[in-house]
């Protein structure tokens, strides 16, 4: 007979002593429980102490969180949390420096620790260890693990980060500006200084006045620390007045260092990022390349306002940029001395052009997106590769009317396409690690994509044959080719330009035929008994995939506040696919990951459904959230009994397809996501190619002649086996 739900066999642990195996009532009071461990110890004052995890993070154990142990689970008896943080503070201002030190380290892992961070905080723990950095007293390791605790307990969101004080500010900001300082104190400095930033307006002006970029830009050459420098730069620059960030970037040499829209706009940040970042000598990890990806997002969204700008017909100033690309296009033809006669001029050169509003071409920049953007990119195209410009208007204004390329029309549709392609305007996505090497390496990035694209329109019309009607279609290719191009995650603008030479519009036209070859390839009554017929053994091979990922087992990272002190465990399923072990490493693992070493374990009996998306209980408060967006994507739970949850984020869809696609595997029930849906349409295809292949070898035995029927009744019979 199983035991009740509400007991689980647990061992305690206590130093010198035997451990107690006991089972534990989940209905009794904690402290009815400790006191009965304490009894068997001997133990006076049971009210003193607590209980903890004997293993990973060994968080206490409160009437909260009790829910969580498993059977067979290890607990240890440890002094209760009141009384730990109590002794901890005496300890930390002790004249000893060795009994400081342990203190200190002893705090820095107690920290993470929520039950133990209150306890702590409330005895006025976090303005203790404000002044002892303050002091300037502290160095080394002291220092280090001063920092590190301070974090932490500052993490957990009980005090508000706008307490803190200037002198504390001034402290941290002096370690990260001091030519020599270890390098776990930087870290640790560098992400104190980034949370300031993002959780208070307010520290955000006091952080911009003691740190500038130039000093953080020295920092991008420790690979070390260049994590953490880039995400203090991010924070910055998101955080900026809004109105701050747009004049900078009209005017990035005007403007001081802290200013982060200037900053981003210098030639010596990109280089010392592509040079010691991209192209280090070391892979780039997630984190970085999340940093990164962020870093390109606020760079491209530098262009919302522009974007977002109506042409005002009236303005005299932005007139005079068309008049200037009329002027660069004809300059050979002079305007004939009559009002009416350079009316006539002018309404024949933007139709040639390619203006939609031939008399007032303003008129076509005052939809937004993309507004006055794309009037950028076309001045910047006639300005900079002025014979590619140049050339692209006078060919397409000598063709047959019918075959011309209209180059404002398609210049401004262009540019509102790059600008959902890049996502220009929209916030980063949390987890989303998608940066393009190639912006990091020209400091007009946007503006060369631009031009780069603009002539592949071009080659792509003459390609189609196409005319005025076929504009949506021409656009459609070209989104096709971008995002293709894109995917590839060209190096540089040469490289892109090279990605895009391949796939002109007949390759489009190839892969979009062999696309389509597994959903409507063969639509005959015998090729779709075919499909019928194989189709339960596909199935069965790629649930015996999926199965087979899972015992092999995948890591998944823990979202917190910070994401450069990542914490990561691991889930995977046992060989006899019958229960799930998981557990918390301290880094991500670089290969398979023994079960010895994941702690808990939950039986597949015990499951009762997968839920994904925002269904799922971690992600109940997070989906509002605009930045969450892309984890909602990734999250999926694990539903066991009794009533308890195994909560994940996947590193990547592919991750996730594989997950729940096996949990629903192991509990029977259909797989249901795009890359089963996938995987199965390209097998079937290819065994049916395979299978039809070999009836080309079959040799038909002679028959009499068949009796003559009426078409219509013909009956095909072939034999699959």
């Amino acid at each position: 007979m199983p035991p009740p739900a509400d007991i689980v066999k647990v061992a305690i642990e206590w130093p010198g002593a035997n451990a107690q195996l006991i089972e534990m009532d989940q209905k009794r009071p904690l402290s009815s429980i400790i006191r009965e461990v304490c009894d068997g110890w001997s133990l006076s004052g049971s009210e003193q102490f607590a209980l903890r995890y004997a293993d990973g993070p060994q968080l206490y154990i409160t009437e909260q969180s009790r829910g969580e142990i498993k059977n067979g689970t290890i607990l240890r008896l440890a002094i209760s949390p009141a009384r730990a943080a109590r002794q901890l503070l005496e300890r930390i201002q002790s004249h000893g420096i060795d009994a400081r030190l342990e203190a200190l380290k002893e705090l820095a892992k107690l920290s993470a620790d929520p039950t133990f961070a209150a306890e702590f905080i409330n005895m006025e723990g976090i303005g203790t260890l404000a002044r002892l950095v303050e002091s300037g007293t502290h160095f080394g390791e002291m220092l280090a693990f001063t920092l590190t605790a301070f974090l932490e307990l500052m993490d957990h969101g009980i005090v508000s980060w706008d307490l803190i004080s200037l002198s504390f500010i001034k402290q941290i900001a002096g370690y990260v500006n001091q030519p020599m300082v270890d390098v776990s104190i930087l870290q640790r400095s560098l992400a104190i200084l980034e949370s300031m930033v993002l959780n208070s307006h307010s520290l955000y002006h006091r952080v911009a006045q003691e740190i500038t970029v130039g000093q953080l830009i020295g920092h991008l050459s420790n690979q070390e620390i260049q994590t953490y420098a880039i995400a203090l730069i991010n924070a910055l620059f998101l955080k900026a007045p809004e109105d701050r960030r747009q004049e900078e970037y009209s005017n990035p040499l005007e403007q001081h260092l802290t200013e982060m829209a200037s900053t981003l706009a210098q030639k010596h940040l990109r280089s010392i990022i592509l040079n010691h970042v991209i192209r280090g000598n070391r892979p780039i990890k997630a984190e970085m390349a999340h940093q990164l990806y962020v870093l390109q997002v606020l760079t491209f969204n530098l262009l919302e306002e522009r974007m977002m700008t109506k042409m005002d017909p009236n303005d005299q100033a932005q007139r005079d940029i068309i008049f200037e690309l009329r002027r660069i296009a004809f300059d050979g033809e002079s305007d004939p001395t009559g009002t009416e006669k350079r009316k006539a001029m002018y309404t024949k050169d933007y139709k040639m052009l390619g203006f939609t509003n031939h008399v007032n071409p303003a008129l076509d920049f005052t939809q937004t997106p993309p507004g006055m953007l794309a009037l950028d990119n076309m001045l910047y195209l006639a300005k900079v590769h002025q014979d590619t410009y140049i050339r692209i208007v006078l060919e397409n204004s000598s063709r047959e009317d019918k075959h011309e390329c209209p180059f404002g029309r398609c210049a401004i549709e262009l540019t509102r396409m790059l600008c959902e392609i890049l996502q220009v305007g929209e916030l980063p996505n949390e987890g989303c690690n998608d940066y393009h090497p190639m912006f990091f390496t020209h400091d007009r990035a946007w503006e060369e994509f631009f031009c780069v694209c603009i002539q592949l329109l071009n080659k792509t019309w003459k390609e189609m044959r196409a005319t005025a009607e076929d504009f949506n279609k021409v656009m459609q290719v070209v989104r096709e080719q971008i995002t293709r191009a894109l995917a590839m995650k060209p190096s540089s603008i040469d490289q892109l330009k090279n990605k895009l030479r391949g796939l002109n519009y007949s390759e489009i036209l190839r892969l979009r035929q062999s696309e389509r070859m597994s959903q409507d390839d063969f639509q005959s009554p015998p090729i779709i008994e075919l499909r019928e017929r194989i189709q339960p053994e596909i199935l069965e091979l790629i649930k015996q995939q999926r199965l087979n990922r899972l015992c092999e087992g995948s890591c998944f990272r823990k979202l917190g506040n910070r994401r450069r002190q990542e914490k990561f465990w691991f889930c995977r399923l046992s060989l006899n696919h019958k229960v799930l072990h998981y557990g918390d490493l301290d880094e991500s693992p670089q290969g398979e990951v023994p079960f010895e070493l994941l702690s808990d374990k939950i039986p597949v009996s015990d499951i009762k459904s997968v839920l994904t998306g925002k269904d799922c209980p971690h992600m109940k408060e997070k989906s509002a959230l605009k930045q969450n967006k892309e984890v909602l994507e990734l999250a999926f739970s694990v539903l066991y009994d009794p009533d308890e949850t195994l909560n994940f984020v996947a590193p990547n869809k592919y991750e996730y397809c594989i997950w729940t696609d096996g949990l629903c595997a192991l509990l029977g029930r259909e797989m249901g996501s795009d890359l089963t849906r996938s995987d199965l349409d390209t097998l079937i295809s290819m065994e049916m190619k395979l299978r039809l292949l070999d009836l080309e070898n079959i040799t038909i035995p002679e028959a009499p002649p068949p009796v003559p029927k009426e078409p219509s009744s013909y009956n095909f019979t072939y034999n699959y086996s």
